[in-house]
């Protein structure tokens, strides 16, 4: 019963999400493509001006890739929502929705899609930054996923809350450039709160993204001495993850689509 119900339709929404994307390399090519751009030319471009931390000897390059895989990942989990409206207009939607399921696994099923895509495409962006000179090490492997997996279902709940009342692709987009550039850029992946203006810092405690990038930082340039603490980061994401999911859930059980 509990695997009928829960994890056959949450593993076939989720492969489905899977094999559309493999069925679309312009895709893969559009969402590598940003953050290797931002990394390579932002990175050099600020490269000589850039002022490490006090005691870190680190490049722009260095301190600019958690930011870029952070940016991979939120291009590849808020816009895998876009197959929500699509899905809905080509009618699939209207015959998983009558269907005896929860409707939360329909919200896991998008978000676990989501999940895999972006940790994937992480994991092809680690090999090049590797092979570019970035330091990986085995101890920072597994960590630096687990923080992206979690940032990822966090913006693919956003995502599924914002898309499932729309019926209109370009809105989405719309909505989404408006909030996610800005979020991004006020997360710390390209300048530290320390030294920004204080109603902005004050934004940036308050934004999700600040404690995934201050989590990628412990992990990937901890000479860097990155605050908040590595615990208050993931107890925040953990948190926000579990009120996207109620608040994702509700959407989809209680409010029809358009």
């Amino acid at each position: 019963m509990v695997y009928t119900r829960w994890v056959l339709p949450t593993y076939s929404i989720a492969q489905r999400e899977i094999v559309r994307f493999i069925r679309q390399p312009f895709r893969i090519i559009g969402a590598l493509g940003t953050p290797i751009l931002f990394w390579l030319l932002i990175g050099s471009g600020v490269g000589r001006s850039f002022q490490a931390p006090q005691g870190a000897e680190i490049s722009f390059m260095d301190y600019s890739l958690p930011g870029a895989l952070l940016l991979l990942v939120l291009f590849t989990s808020i816009f895998s929502a876009i197959s929500i409206i699509i899905d809905r207009n080509e009618g699939f939607m209207q015959s998983v929705i009558p269907a005896p399921i929860p409707r939360i696994t329909i919200v896991l099923g998008k978000a676990f899609g989501a999940v895999i895509l972006a940790l994937s495409q992480a994991i092809l962006f680690g090999l090049l930054s590797y092979a570019g000179g970035f330091p990986w090490s085995v101890s920072m492997i597994l960590p630096a996923l687990a923080i992206l997996a979690l940032s990822a279902f966090i913006l693919a709940l956003l995502g599924f809350a914002t898309a499932w009342p729309m019926d209109s692709v370009q809105g989405y987009h719309g909505v989404m450039n408006l909030v996610l550039m800005p979020a991004w850029l006020l997360s710390g992946a390209v300048f530290p709160p320390e030294g920004a203006f204080a109603p902005l810092r004050t934004i940036m405690m308050l934004n999700p993204l600040h404690y995934a990038m201050s989590a990628l930082r412990h992990i990937m340039l901890p000479e860097t001495q990155p605050e908040p603490s590595m615990l208050l980061c993931v107890l925040i994401l953990l948190t926000s993850a579990m009120v996207l999911l109620v608040i994702s859930g509700y959407i989809c059980r209680f409010c029809s689509p358009k």
